[in-house]
């Protein structure tokens, strides 16, 4: 199995940049600009959540391999600090990796590292059934 391509798609309308990608850590920056923002000005929640996913899913995918995919089943996010410019970075790291599910946490921290979000993610181990 080929893994996806992670240069385009929503990680390219979310301007993501992968510094680090393993089956064991996944580092992701971008930029908080104007067009992530919700109505008050603030970086939107749902682009955490969606950075968190990615994360956790790119290093599970990585993690299983030619084994088979990976889905996410749960994706529980916190806000911590309200973020309205700057750089982000996120940092995947495994928790659990089992037969059928893996566990992810991903921690988002600005350029002053502090903690601005925290998620984890669980994934479903998906294998290919014989013809």
């Amino acid at each position: 199995m080929e893994m996806p391509t992670m240069s385009g798609g929503f990680a390219a309308l979310l301007g993501l940049e992968f510094d680090e990608v393993s089956g064991d850590r996944v580092t992701i920056r971008w930029r908080v600009r104007p067009e992530l923002h919700q109505p008050y000005g603030l970086l939107h929640g749902g682009v955490y959540c969606s950075v968190v996913e990615t994360a956790a899913s790119v290093g599970g995918a990585l993690w299983l391999g030619d084994r088979g995919q990976v889905v996410g089943v749960s994706n529980q996010t916190d806000f911590l600090r309200a973020v309205r410019d700057g750089e982000l970075t996120a940092v995947g790291t495994p928790v659990h990796r089992g037969r059928s599910q893996q566990l992810w946490q991903v921690e988002i921290s600005d350029a002053e590292a502090r903690l601005v979000a925290r998620g984890q993610v669980r994934l479903q181990n998906l294998y290919p059934t014989a013809a």
